[in-house]
């Protein structure tokens, strides 16, 4: 196998992938691969996601360069898969997707006119729900049983509702941004910023009351009245919960460290001493990151 290096934009920049691929699923490859099915790989894509995104928002370059290709990687031996039984190949999804974003983007590749971001993005959604409307009656065809799609606006799973092609298994706060993004396309939101922060206050003192109250199961719903309000808040300001909070926990894990070792730097048992003094290390880790 060739270790030179190719130019991202040969034909050939990917051929280092399937040739391992081919090596591993041969007759004499790997019995680890060779057992493997696209389902068995599903929750390696999830970790791999994961641990890219990690290194994307450590800005570590090299660290993203390697989980790229983790990703890559597991994505063309899922396309081989599929390849193998006859199903499609990582051809066709290829060019299936750049027909998709072409269809997608019809003020760039077509005719059509985009006034602002607003309209693009409402656009996008009534394409997609158009996509998933055409490939239910395509299936319905197939199979012998067409039925009518339901009409544009649709909820539920319907192939026409707002929400119909929303992941079930996404994380909680990615659902949430997704759940207002989609919503908004559609002008079902509050009217401005302002009416959101009053939304959240409003949020905020119910929470306080329930919380009052001792109420256990009305705590839970009120808190994620108050969270599912703050996500909304945070995307208007173009700002992603999940990622905001990511960030949050990192810092709160950095510092939490830089205690420990200065903790440990003056012989001090950190878990045993008294609250005041652990806080007099956190304000002396973020003095130093501020300085």
């Amino acid at each position: 196998m060739s270790t030179e290096p190719t130019s991202p934009n040969s034909p050939h920049s990917l051929q280092a992938i399937t040739d391992v691929i081919d090596r591993l699923l041969a007759p004499e490859g790997c019995p680890w691969d060779r057992e493997q099915t696209p389902e068995s790989l599903a929750d390696y894509v999830i970790e791999e996601c994961f641990e890219l995104v990690e290194a994307i928002r450590s800005g570590k370059v090299h660290d993203v360069r390697e989980e790229l290709g983790d990703v890559m990687f597991l994505l063309a031996f899922i396309g081989r898969l599929y390849a193998d039984k006859g199903a499609f190949t990582p051809a066709d999804a290829v060019e299936g997707n750049a027909a998709k974003m072409i269809r997608r983007h019809p003020h760039v590749f077509a005719e059509g006119e985009c006034a602002s971001r607003e309209e693009l993005l409402r656009n996008w959604e009534r394409i997609k729900r158009e996509e998933k409307a055409a490939a239910m009656a395509e299936d319905a065809d197939a199979e012998g049983d067409a039925q009518p799609a339901p009409a544009e606006g649709a909820s539920g799973d319907a192939p026409g509702g707002v929400f119909a092609s929303l992941p079930k298994g996404l994380p909680p706060l990615v659902k949430a941004y997704r759940l207002h993004s989609k919503a908004a396309r559609v002008d079902f939101t509050w009217e401005s910023d302002e009416d959101v922060e009053q939304q959240v206050e409003a949020e905020w003192l119910e929470w306080l009351d329930a919380s009052a109250s001792g109420d256990k199961e009305r705590q839970e719903q009120e808190l994620g009245d108050f969270l599912f309000t703050i996500v909304e808040l945070g995307r208007r300001k173009g700002i992603k919960a999940n990622a905001a909070l990511d960030y949050a926990t990192l810092k709160f894990l950095r510092r939490f460290e830089g205690m420990e070792a200065l903790a440990r730097e003056r012989g001090l048992d950190f878990p045993n001493l008294p609250f005041e003094e652990k806080d007099a290390l956190w304000n002396e880790v973020k003095a130093a990151e501020k300085a």
